[in-house]
Formats: structure tokens, sequence, C-alpha cells
């Protein structure tokens, strides 16, 4: 396979400047409701269950990107799911299959957990969550695994976190989360880490944000949010940016600031407010690269539903080491180069579902800001994102694209 570095025509002309605005899409169908379930399938966005102006629901809603259209899907637990409503459930998927779990009903604190099958359309229940019963637990999905956590049981907030794998349907006790207990945090799964942030814990709203590695069963904490303390956010992510939206803050004021994380620099910057307008317990949802958001309260519930329209420049993506690569294209060998003197040891590449790829390329040689790297090992056609540092507080980042 050849390798083509390129810093033109389809990159230079969608990311030489950032997109940043809202659009409006379909409204979900069903009654305005908040505190709602989510997961993507199949490059659809599925809602289900939450809460609205009458009762507790266990409905569910799909969302097709390309005709901008949502359809009724099989409620939980079918025609005998009757009693399985519930609100500030989790939701994820995983193996191929759909699920939601936990969460408070109509008269207590739930710890079920149930599949959906897309090809069936059938709901099978399956084993129950390993830890205590709770609500505004935080769950995401890496690889076929699935991680649950924190939340609210009726002895108080939680810390505890587990492993869900659909294929043996068996649940793994896992360290704690090192984040103060809490309920209605954020959580999700961004380049191959899970990330916990915001939401209440024993000290009042909190504004902590941390990272998890699934390979070491490990906690990092990273820049704090720096929006508002608050509860009931929103938040997911597209490599190499995450995002922390909406929530009631500590002053008890809906919130419609929106808050990109950048992998790279560990960095925080805002970014335009939801078009919808301050809520708390919306949901959010990334399919197929692409960000939206709906549904909520703010003293109403909404049924409306948006998509985020972000495109990173190749200015942000920069940061404060200039990388240039050179020649483009190329066959199997580029030259990276940089007016300041760059630290070979720190290279590495991802691609864009953020898997560290680093060990595809060779360094062939090196002096103080210039290396000539050469790929070894064939990589798929797409994008990538070479990542170098100078010294401790300066780091580079440029796209390539392998062909």
């Amino acid at each position: 396979m050849k390798l083509a570095v390129l810093l033109a025509a389809t990159i230079v002309l969608t990311t030489s400047y950032g997109q940043d605005f809202w659009i409006k899409r379909d409204s979900v169908n069903g009654p305005p409701r908040a505190a709602c379930a989510s997961f993507e399938l199949n490059g659809e966005a599925f809602v289900l269950s939450g809460v609205d102006l009458t009762d507790f629901k266990r409905k569910m809603y799909s969302y097709d990107l390309e005709q901008d259209d949502w359809d009724a899907e099989t409620a939980l637990g079918g025609d005998g799911g009757s009693g399985l409503e519930r609100g500030s459930a989790v939701g994820f998927s995983a193996g191929g299959y759909g699920f939601i779990g936990l969460g408070a009903g109509s008269s207590a604190l739930l710890k079920d957990l149930w599949r959906y099958d897309p090809e069936t359309e059938v709901w099978t229940q399956m084993a129950d969550f390993e830890g205590s019963a709770r609500t505004g637990a935080i769950a995401f999905s890496i690889g076929d695994i699935a991680y649950v956590g924190t939340g609210q049981d009726e002895g108080g907030l939680k810390d505890d976190f587990y492993s869900y794998n659909p294929e043996s349907n068996s649940w793994t006790e896992l360290n704690d989360f090192e984040g103060d207990h809490r309920k209605e945090a954020v959580g999700f799964a961004m380049g191959g880490q899970g990330y916990i942030g915001t939401g209440r814990g024993n000290k009042g709203y909190m504004d902590d944000f941390w990272q998890y590695n699934p390979s070491t069963d490990e906690w990092t904490q990273k820049s704090d949010f720096p929006g508002t303390p608050r509860i009931g956010a929103v938040g997911c992510g597209v490599f190499p940016s995450a995002f922390i939206m909406l929530g009631e803050d500590n002053d008890f004021e809906y919130r419609d600031d929106v808050w990109e994380y950048n992998y790279f620099g560990n960095v925080w910057t805002q970014r335009a407010d939801y078009m919808g307008g301050a809520r708390v317990q919306a949901s959010a949802i990334a399919v197929s690269n692409r960000i939206f958001v709906g549904l909520g309260y703010d003293g109403t519930y909404h049924d409306d539903f948006y998509e985020y329209d972000r495109v990173l420049s190749m200015e942000e993506l920069g940061q404060p080491l200039q990388l240039n690569i050179y020649p483009n294209p190329v066959s199997s060998e580029f030259i990276i180069s940089s007016e300041g003197n760059i630290d070979i040891s720190t290279l590495q590449i991802y691609n864009t579902a953020g898997t560290d790829v680093s060990n595809s390329f060779q360094i062939i040689n090196s002096s103080a800001n210039q290396m000539t790297v050469n790929l070894v090992n064939d990589l798929p056609a797409g994008n990538y994102f070479i990542s170098l540092a100078s010294g401790t507080d300066s780091f580079g980042v440029q796209q390539i694209i392998v062909r």
C-alpha cells in the first residue's frame, strides 16, 4: 500500500477553517420527555424510556440520519413489558445489540438489564447489574465491552464501577471511579478511553473530568470542565474532540453552553451555544461521527432534536508546535519538520477512532527539528492524526491521509 500525506484538496477545503453551528432536525416522535436512555446501533440513533408530564415511559424510537426521520420501534419488553417504564436509566450498544438497564421506575430503583436485537426487534432480559439498584448512573462502550458505574442507590451516592461482556452475559467488578461519589454525571467513550465528569457529588455540583483506561483499569484526572459545575449535562465524543453541554448549574440555572475538550492538548474551548435553548436531562448521541442532541426539560418537556456541525480547523489541531509534512503526496516515506526542536520519542499516530497505530511507522533518521518516517505495515485507507511534542509544554498535531 502507498502512503499519501495530504494537507491539500479534501483536507484543506474542509479544515482550513472551523465550522461550529447547530442544525435543526426532525423532532423525536412521541410525547416530549427527559431523562431518556440512548444508544447508537447500525448507523442509527435510538432513544427510549424517560419521563414526561404524566409518567415514566418505555417506548423507543429510532432516527435515520439520511432521511432525517424518526420511526417507532418495539417498546422495552415488547408486548409483555408493562411495568418496565423508567427514567434516568443507562443505555449502550455492544456486540451488535442495544441495551438499557437500571434507572428509577414508578415504585422502585432498578438493576435489571435488557438487550434489544435489531434483526428480530425482540427484547431479552439479561443478567442483572452486579451492583445495587440505582438511578443516575453512567455507561459507555469500548469495543464490545460496556462499562457502568456511579449513580445513587437507596443508601446514597456511588463510585463503584463494572464491566459487562455481552458475549458471556456476565459482569465484572472493576476499580472504583477515583473521583467523588456522584449521580447524573456525564459518561462517554472516545478514542478507546472512557470519560466521566460533572454530576452531583457529596460536596455539591462537580466540574472535574476523568479518563478511564480499560487496558489497565486505571483512572487519570484530566483538566477540569471549565463551565459552571452542573448536574444532568450531556456529553459525547468524536475523536479527537469531546463535548459536554447543557445541564443545571450550582445556581439552579438551566444551561445552554457547549464546551469542547481536545484529546491531544487536554484543553477546553467554549463553542456555539445549543440552538434549542437551556435544559437539563437531554440526550446526546454520536452516530457515524455526527453529534445529535435533543429532548430534555427546562420547566417544559421537549421533543426537538438538533445536529451539531463541527469541523476542526488545521490551526485548532496544530496547537503551539507547527508541524510540516513533505513531500505531498509520497509513496512510503515522508518528512516531518518544525521550526522548533522535536522530541522523536513522542511521535504518535492515531486513526480517527483514536486507536494508536504508531507501530505501523518507523523513524529512519532524525535531527533536532526534522525526522524521516517510513510506513512499515499496511494501513487501511483513511484519515490519521500525527502528534509530536517539543519539550513538556509544546506539541503539534497534523492530519494525514493514507491511500
